[in-house]
């Protein structure tokens, strides 16, 4: 059997309202576009994702608490016909020097090594640099989304050197753009 694409998706930001520490299930907002681009993308990949949550470490909010939100967008994007793979997350700080949080490659060596994804015809779709780093750092295709804090980081990806495959203010013209290039 072959490999299998994927797209990698941030979450905070890339999917949802970035409220900074998204975890209230009352606060819980998709952004435009969402479900119908993930309709789209699910057609030719699979979907997971890889989700920094500092706010765990940092005791703004508990790993139940990121999991009961979590479950509530996984049970919207359920209700509405889209399947996410698998959420993995970093509840760490920087200082704890972990090997999980991104862009650190820990969570894309266990997709790939899970599900049989071809990590260099995939994609990792993020609003920070360091979800772009993540995937250039796994050697897949990265999209740079001026949503959530993409337009407050966007000076890092020049003053870094950072070059995404793709920069896009919106996900469902994103997820178009992608299914036209595969």
């Amino acid at each position: 059997m072959g490999k299998i694409n994927a797209i990698i998706l941030d979450r905070d930001g890339t999917l949802i309202e970035d409220t900074d520490y998204a975890y209230k299930v009352e606060d819980f907002e998709l952004l435009p576009g969402v479900i119908e681009g993930l309709k789209i993308l699910q057609e030719k990949f699979l979907l997971f994702i890889v989700t920094n949550q500092s706010g765990i470490g940092k005791g703004y909010y508990t790993d139940r608490e990121f999991h009961e939100f979590n479950d509530h967008l996984i049970r919207i994007l359920n209700e509405n016909q889209i399947r996410i793979e698998r959420t993995f997350y970093c509840p760490h700080v920087n200082e704890d020097k972990c090997e999980c949080k991104k862009p650190k490659l820990k969570f894309i060596r266990e997709i790939v090594d899970g599900w049989n994804v071809d990590i260099n015809n995939s994609w990792v779709i993020g609003d920070h640099p360091s979800d772009i780093l993540f995937g250039i750092n796994a050697g897949s295709k990265t999209v740079y989304l001026i949503s959530g804090h993409g337009k407050k980081h966007f000076h890092e990806l020049e003053v870094e050197g950072i070059k995404p495959t793709m920069i896009s203010s919106n996900f469902l013209d994103t997820a178009k753009k992608i299914i036209e290039i595969k």
